[in-house]
């Protein structure tokens, strides 16, 4: 996800995302991978947001919902919630990418 400046993070989201056990660097990481993101329309009027999966670099599947918010002319990735996948969840994103592949 290149066109971004960073993160946005403070205490009331980063405090959310840790409550599952996924930290930060954890987070972070996540984006610098490959990931499928899908529009997440139904959780919030008052601003687009998003749900991303993914592998991190160290291999845990993660799930993460996020908006992108400006500030300063920047463009920034604010995690919302994240949580470690679940095995049906893995197995359908593994069964997916291997299509994906395939392509």
């Amino acid at each position: 996800m290149s066109p971004f400046a960073g993160f946005d993070w403070d205490a009331g989201n980063r405090e959310k995302c840790e409550k599952h056990g996924v930290s930060v660097a954890e987070i972070e990481d996540l984006f610098g991978e490959e990931i499928a993101v899908h529009s997440d329309p139904h959780h919030s009027v008052a601003e687009q947001r998003f749900k991303a999966i993914g592998r991190t670099g160290s291999g845990r599947h993660v799930f993460v919902v996020f908006a992108i918010r400006s500030r300063g002319g920047r463009r920034l990735i604010r995690p919302i919630s994240a949580r470690y996948m679940h095995r049906k969840e893995i197995d359908h994103y593994e069964a997916e990418a291997a299509r994906a592949a395939k392509r």
